[in-house]
This record gives structure tokens, C-alpha cells and sequence, in this order.
């Protein structure tokens, strides 16, 4: 057995194949792990074949940490995941957007308290079986984030917000192998997960029934309201603007006789917004709560390759600094309308493999004052 002559690094283990092989490559190259699984939901929940927050999860990272022969610890992150995640998750449906929650587990738990917590215990680093990879920049000296091995996995899209301190202590051991590699060398290794099954759904929607979810967490009720076309004349009613995402045209609950499609929610107005589906495509977005990895600051405009949503391949656009006072970001004008471009989603830049940074898509310009109220339940 090799002894550990690298520094200590945690590694969160889901109890899938790619944190699982996180872990034994890192072990077999030298370094000191520590296996470390999150628990951030109610494991008695229902479970979910391949989920993370299952009970089955925590065995089988606890399984494959005893055949490593690391230590395996469950910390209990579940009143920070309600708090930065759930929470957040509730409030974004009900003001009209389709959030990701995971890429806000990813900002604020999986690196940022795991970070914290991996750096009281005395480790260096935290790892992950992110199909991605950290590169340092030597002219700069800046940490970069770059596009894994495997195109096809890669998961840099849902990693945009790590920040330079995040990046410096953070190791993706998978940036260069595919996926189907991992599942054969686990196999090899007799890891038992080999051909374990990838999670698909929302670990705290297991059953993907959004509309009753935010119904139960709601304090304010979930009222119908107006179908309105462009012009803002009603068309019919619906059941609640949570039911409703950009460019839905299936589930409408009504006929109007010709293919209509989600163009907009305004929640002010407890309206859905309809047209047609050359009323779905845009050429320019608008992005807050921004940050940047290849570059510090966003000073004139750029050139770059904006992804608009996880799967889908990206379109060449122009990034634009915003105004002072203007209440955004940045404007992202693409060279080609795009479809359903989606409030509360993320937009991410690329140059090359490399993430330029990226931030969180907004229906205004302008912005809204959301006030303090509280929308959710505690």
C-alpha cells in the first residue's frame, strides 16, 4: 500500500461512481483522504435509486471508503442546505423563475461550508467527481477552469461560481478520463458501484412534483391568474405561475386552438405570458450576481461562447459591462436568436475550454425590489 506523502484532502462522496473513484484515485496517488458524505436532506424521505441524499447513498460511500481503507464521516448540513438551497429554490419559483438548485448546493455547500469544514479538519483541499479541471494560469497567476477530458460529461457549466480561493483548494481527479473509464476502473476495483445508476432528479423532489412542493413551503398562497398574449389581452386562466417555465408549450391546462408557448411570467401581475414559437427566441439577455474566473473584472466587451442552460451546446455572443446604476451586470448579445432563454438559469462564458465566468439570467434590466418579506416557510 502506498503511504501518503501528498496533503490531506476531503472528499465528498455521494455514494455514486464518480466520488467514489474521486477518492480511490486520489488514495492511490499519495494523498491523505478523508471521505466525507453531506447529509443535506431528510433521509427517511422516500428513496431514490442512484439519489445522494438516500440512506442507501450514505452506505455505499461508507462501503467504498472501508475498501479504501479511509476514514468516512456524515456531516449534517441540512439546516444550511434548507437555508441557501431550498429556500432559495422556493422564493425563486414563486418570483417567477426556474431556478438550478444545483448550482447553489455547489456555491454555498458542497464548496463553500464543505471547504470550511474541510479546512478545520487540517486538509489542504477538497475533491470532488466533477468532470472538470483547475488550471493555473503562470502570466496571471490566476486559477482557471477548464472543460474536462470527457466534452460530453463535462460539468463546468454548474462550477461557474467558484471563486479564486475555492478553485486553489479544490482537485477534480476525473478532468481526464471518460465516463465510461470510471465505471470500468471501479469495476476493476471491486468498488460495487461500477454500474450504479446516475441521479436524475431534484434530491429534495424525488418524486418531481414541484407545484405541490412549493404549494406545502409557500406563506402565500398559490392563486390562478391570467393567460395574456404580447399585448397583455387575456386568453384564459391558469393554476399558479409556479406550474410555468419559459418555452413550455405542453401542460397549459388550456387550448387556444393553435401551438402556443411560454414567453414570459410576470409575477407582479400573476400573469403567464403566450405567443408563438418565433416569440420564444432572442438575441439578448440580461445577467446579475456575476463572477469571474479568467478574468477580474469585465471592462469592455468580449467575444465569447455563452451556454444558456446545462445541455445545451452554447452560441457565440458578445458580452457588454453594464452601466453604473442600470440595476445589471452584464448584456449578453448573441449573434443568433436563441430559444427559451430562461430567467433564473445560468448563462456561463467560454473562450475555448476555458470558463470566462458567468452569472445568473434576469427577466429586467432594470431589476426588481423584491423587498424582505419572507415567502417561504421557515
Amino acid at each position: 500500500m502506498t503511504l501518503a506523502t501528498k496533503p490531506k484532502v476531503v472528499v465528498g462522496m455521494s455514494g455514486g461512481v464518480d466520488s467514489s473513484m474521486a477518492a480511490a484515485l486520489l488514495k492511490e496517488e499519495g494523498y491523505d483522504v478523508i471521505g466525507v458524505t453531506l447529509q443535506i436532506w431528510d433521509p427517511t424521505g422516500p428513496e431514490v435509486e442512484g439519489g445522494c441524499c438516500s440512506n442507501s447513498a450514505i452506505d455505499d460511500a461508507r462501503r467504498v471508503a472501508f475498501i479504501l481503507g479511509i476514514p468516512h464521516y456524515v456531516m449534517n448540513f441540512r439546516s444550511y442546505f434548507k437555508e441557501t438551497v431550498v429556500d432559495y429554490f422556493t422564493q425563486s419559483y414563486l418570483y417567477g423563475e426556474t431556478p438550478n438548485p444545483c448550482l447553489a448546493c455547489n456555491r454555498h455547500v458542497k464548496f463553500g461550508e464543505m471547504l470550511r469544514k474541510a479546512r478545520g479538519l487540517g486538509a489542504e483541499f477538497i475533491a470532488t467527481g466533477h468532470y472538470a479541471q483547475v488550471l493555473r494560469d503562470p502570466s496571471s497567476e490566476r486559477f482557471l477552469l477548464s472543460r474536462s477530458a470527457d466534452q460530453r460529461k463535462d460539468q463546468t457549466y454548474a462550477l461557474y461560481m467558484l471563486t479564486q480561493e475555492q478553485l486553489k483548494h479544490t482537485l477534480f481527479p476525473l478532468a481526464d478520463y471518460k465516463k465510461e473509464h470510471i465505471r470500468e476502473m471501479a469495476r476493476e476495483r471491486g468498488l460495487g458501484v461500477g454500474d450504479k445508476p446516475e441521479s436524475q432528479e431534484i434530491c429534495f423532489i424525488p418524486d418531481d412534483d414541484y407545484a405541490s412542493f412549493l404549494k406545502e413551503r409557500s406563506e402565500v398562497p398559490i392563486k390562478p391568474g391570467d393567460f395574456v398574449d404580447l399585448a397583455g389581452k387575456k386568453l384564459g386562466r391558469h393554476e399558479g405561475i409556479i406550474h410555468f417555465t419559459v418555452g413550455q408549450r405542453k401542460g397549459l391546462g388550456v387550448t387556444f386552438g393553435k401551438p402556443m408557448f411560454v414567453v414570459g411570467l410576470n409575477p407582479e401581475r400573476n400573469e403567464v405570458v403566450l405567443g408563438e414559437d418565433k416569440d420564444v427566441f432572442t438575441d439578448t439577455l440580461w445577467a446579475e450576481d456575476l463572477n469571474w474566473i479568467s478574468i477580474p473584472e469585465l471592462t469592455e466587451p468580449i467575444k465569447v461562447h455563452a451556454k444558456i442552460r446545462y445541455n445545451s451546446s452554447g452560441a457565440p455572443a458578445t458580452i457588454i459591462p453594464g452601466e453604473i446604476g442600470s440595476g445589471y451586470g452584464v448584456m449578453v448579445q448573441f449573434d443568433e436568436p436563441q430559444r427559451a432563454v430562461t430567467p433564473g438559469q445560468a448563462v456561463v462564458f467560454y473562450q475555448g475550454n476555458l470558463v470566462v465566468g458567468g452569472g445568473k439570467i434576469i427577466s429586467d434590466p432594470r431589476g426588481r425590489d423584491r423587498g424582505s418579506k419572507s415567502v417561504v416557510r421557515g
